[in-house]
């Protein structure tokens, strides 16, 4: 059982990574996001996640930089850009971004999207394993890639991926997937986990919270935790951010479980991997 804000689990490498962290897509770039960020870090968070696209990547660096925390005492996520795939365009991205974070090195960089129509992934994969085997990163992943994306990186890469980083939540929930990652030891992490926010009035995440007075949000929080997913819920109100940590206290019963696995509608509600441009 997870038990805290603190708690990781190991990456096949050994480096370990928080089971929930803060995500800041949408977050505006300036007060904002260093507001944001200051806050979960002042709250006990250790982990952030931004990418390229984000264009918040200052923000979040000032915001870590104000914390006042040592640096390797946070794990920090960034993403290359579709625009930004290819060998030599993926290692000019990873400097820019940590340029603008003001870092030294990123606890983990992924893959935004795979979008196969450009058929750059391989050669980004190459790039990542270049910056991970120099120590430039501590780990390396991808995001948004479906089994049939990850067969063919895996028929060329040297270094599998230790995260996918996918759409997850009560209405898609991506169990063959899971189960395919598991096989492979890389380790699921949800984003968008509250459906941005249209599943926080859904009455059978209501009655479930009711029992143990928690919120549909802290149930879906908890429900990843328990699902064995890395999670990383978006939120720029400090009340907010302390309430989507807040689920240390209370375990859901099987039947609880069952009743959210039984929610899925095996429907996306953010784009095809597949189509992405």
């Amino acid at each position: 059982m997870v038990k805290s804000l603190q708690d990781t689990v190991a990456l096949p490498n050994g480096v370990k990574m928080p089971w929930l962290g803060l995500g800041v897509f949408k977050v505006s770039d300036g007060k904002e996001a260093v507001e944001s960020v200051k806050a979960a870090i002042n709250n006990g968070y250790i982990s952030i996640d931004t990418a390229a696209v984000y264009k918040n990547e200052e923000g979040v660096g000032q915001g870590i930089k104000e914390s006042g925390v040592s640096r390797d005492k946070l794990f920090i996520t960034s993403k290359v850009w579709n625009g930004d795939q290819g060998y030599d365009s993926t290692l000019a991205a990873y400097q820019a971004s940590l340029d603008k974070l003001g870092l030294d090195y990123l606890d983990l960089y992924l893959i935004h999207w795979p979008v196969p129509s450009q058929g750059k992934f391989i050669e980004t994969w190459k790039a990542m394993e270049k910056l991970y085997k120099e120590g430039k990163v501590r780990a390396i992943g991808v995001s948004n890639f479906k089994e049939h994306h990850i067969d063919v990186l895996l028929d060329d890469a040297e270094i599998t991926p230790m995260i996918n980083q996918v759409e997850f939540h009560p209405h898609f929930a991506q169990k063959e997937l899971r189960a395919y990652c598991k096989k492979h030891s890389i380790q699921v992490e949800a984003w968008s986990p509250l459906k941005q926010g249209e599943l926080l009035d859904d009455p059978t995440l209501t009655k479930i919270g009711d029992k143990y007075g928690k919120s549909p949000a802290q149930v879906i929080i908890r429900w990843d935790l328990q699902s064995g997913v890395v999670t990383i819920p978006k939120s720029t109100k400090e009340h907010r951010i302390i309430a989507n940590a807040d689920v240390f206290d209370f375990e859901l019963t099987a039947e609880d479980m069952a009743a959210i696995d039984q929610m899925d509608t095996g429907i996306r509600a953010f784009g095809d991997p597949d189509k992405k441009k």
